[in-house]
């Protein structure tokens, strides 16, 4: 099925770059269709992304687990050094606490997860069918417990690699919706492990015009032996003309994964003249 997908997600890519009118000609500012960002599975960079943009995310979000609550934070840096080249660089932490005071649960140890470096390059940008299409590629640097630092276990614990593909239409001048898909390696060296993910994240956002949005976002997980579907409704609230707050919360469609809510602090600094 994934393969299916894939295949015909590429032709679509092929068949629309053919006919797009893409307007990135001697202008000092290349044609970029705002799109609506899902925002827990953010983008690299907006979509058509111009030189010089730069934005800083700051979340924080919680989940219940059977035994245990995680604690998610993250410190995020976008930006972009040529027209549709977007950048990224992402410290993601997690903190865990036991959800049984009297029991001696096991528990995963706090950590710093690692280091996420990603690029995304939009290929595709068309006025005529108001849609954007980008690829990229992300590289996420595993790291031990502060507990296994400690012990002598050292920093790098594995490395994730994930190539993705992204496209986004508008339909009218208030629905957006978008697809986020791809395959993720993790390899664990030390445990001589292998595993293999494939992800299709899906959404569609209601867009008002001062640029608050409501939407709905699908992320979708599955490998060989399993398979998790998180529903996260979200809404976007923009405070200021470079500053948003945005909310969402997950509802998982199995068992195995807890309720969990995440705000995420949006700031755009402005571009100096």
């Amino acid at each position: 099925m994934k393969h299916i997908i894939i295949t015909t997600l590429l032709f679509a890519a092929v068949n629309f770059s053919v006919s797009a009118q893409t307007d990135s000609t001697q202008k000092s500012k290349p044609l970029k269709i705002r799109h609506a960002e899902p925002l827990y599975m953010d983008l690299i960079r907006d979509l058509g992304a111009r030189k010089g943009e730069k934005e800083w995310n700051v979340g924080y979000g919680i989940e219940g687990r059977k035994d245990y609550t995680i604690n998610h934070s993250f410190v995020e840096y976008e930006f972009s050094p040529v027209n549709r080249l977007g950048l990224e660089v992402e410290v993601p932490f997690a903190f865990y606490r036991s959800a049984n005071a009297g029991e001696e649960a096991e528990i995963p140890r706090n950590r710093v997860e690692g280091l996420k470096l990603a690029v995304q390059y939009t290929f595709l940008v068309s006025e005529k069918h108001q849609m954007s299409m980008a690829g990229g590629y992300m590289h996420e640097f595993r790291a031990h417990s502060f507990y296994s630092i400690d012990h002598g276990r050292g920093m790098l614990k594995g490395n994730s690699i994930s190539p993705f593909f992204i496209v986004a239409k508008k339909w009218g001048s208030r629905i957006n919706t978008l697809l986020y898909t791809g395959p993720e390696w993790e390899f664990t060296p030390e445990e001589s492990k292998r595993e293999l993910f494939y992800q299709i994240n899906a959404s569609m956002h209601y867009v008002l015009p001062s640029g608050n949005f409501v939407g709905i976002e699908v992320n979708d997980e599955f490998s060989g032996e399993s398979r998790q579907t998180v529903f996260r409704p979200q809404m976007k609230l923009v405070l200021a003309s470079n500053l948003s707050l945005g909310l969402l919360t997950g509802i998982p469609a199995n068992s195995r994964a807890g309720m969990s809510f995440m705000a995420r602090v949006i700031f755009e600094p402005k571009s100096r003249k």
